[in-house]
């Protein structure tokens, strides 16, 4: 078997279907270019249509392959900076270290954090400290795949108040087409999805939940349909009765348009649906 994810990337096709391709209540633009020495760019700015506000990221990127660097710098419009300094591969193969930093200048707060993650077949472990004057937390993450099958753990430990404060188990089943995954969060979240590649244009996934303690279930299906290798469109509803569409299409080489609406099926009278539009250009 190959490398198997890391656990937030489990289920990871079954979350594509029901997020990709929407955009709901923004209008959103995206772009991405590259400088002559390598540098990356990536702009994002967005405005919702509900609230009338605006908020923009910025990110450089530049990387140094011969030394398994990469170097990256972000900023926003709620004037945050962020720094991260990448070492992959270097120390050890399929190990990653990654030093993040993020200072406002506004409020003064500082924060930073060290990751480290190690892969290679069978196995995917991760290892987080989040830096705090009250104390670190430490995040902790395993998944081991064999002939198909993933089960992992996800950890949060508070030293501050020397108490866990997540504790999550995840159980899945892969093959090529087909993908199975459930979920138990805290002892109290219970979830679990399904994904399916019914041919090559069409893809469905279907999603449940349940909190202890509830009488209610939330459910939902989703699927995408590949019309061309230009277009495709995507659907989605779940047991409130909204249902999104989205509509993607490749315009150009490194142009790409995203139109999605969202429609309350309980309440189809009483307005509050939601249109998005999103465009994606990269040079």
């Amino acid at each position: 078997m190959a490398v198997p994810p890391c656990y937030a990337d489990l289920g990871k096709s079954a979350k594509d279907i029901f997020n990709k391709g929407y955009g709901f209540g923004l209008v959103k633009l995206d772009v991405k270019t590259k400088s002559a020495s390598g540098v990356e760019f990536k702009t994002t700015g967005s405005s919702n249509t509900d609230t009338s506000k605006v908020a923009g990221n910025l990110e450089t990127k530049y990387k140094r392959a011969e030394y398994g660097l990469t170097f990256t710098e972000k900023w926003n419009t709620d004037n945050t900076l962020g720094t991260e300094i990448t070492v992959e591969d270097q120390i050890a193969k399929g190990l990653k270290l990654t030093f993040d930093t993020t200072f406002s200048p506004n409020t003064g707060k500082k924060s930073g954090k060290v990751k480290t993650a190690y892969k290679r077949e069978y196995v995917n472990v991760g290892c987080d400290v989040d830096f705090d004057f009250a104390g670190p937390t430490i995040h902790g993450a395993a998944v081991v795949g064999y002939e198909g099958w993933l089960a992992g753990y996800q950890m949060s430990f508070d030293t501050a108040k020397s108490k866990m404060t997540q504790n999550n188990f995840a159980i899945g089943y892969k093959t090529g087409d087909f993908q199975l995954h459930t979920n138990v969060n805290d002892g109290a979240e219970f979830g679990g999805s399904i994904y399916q590649k019914v041919s090559d244009q069409l893809e469905t996934s279907v999603n449940l939940a349940w909190t202890a303690g509830s009488n209610s279930t939330r459910f939902g299906i989703a699927a995408k349909y590949q019309l061309d290798k230009d277009a495709s469109v995507s659907a989605k509803v779940n047991n409130n009765s909204l249902v999104g569409v989205g509509y993607t299409q490749t315009l150009r080489p490194g142009v790409k348009l995203t139109l999605s609406g969202l429609v309350d099926g309980k309440n189809i009278n009483a307005g509050g649906h939601k249109l998005g539009l999103g465009l994606e250009l990269e040079a």
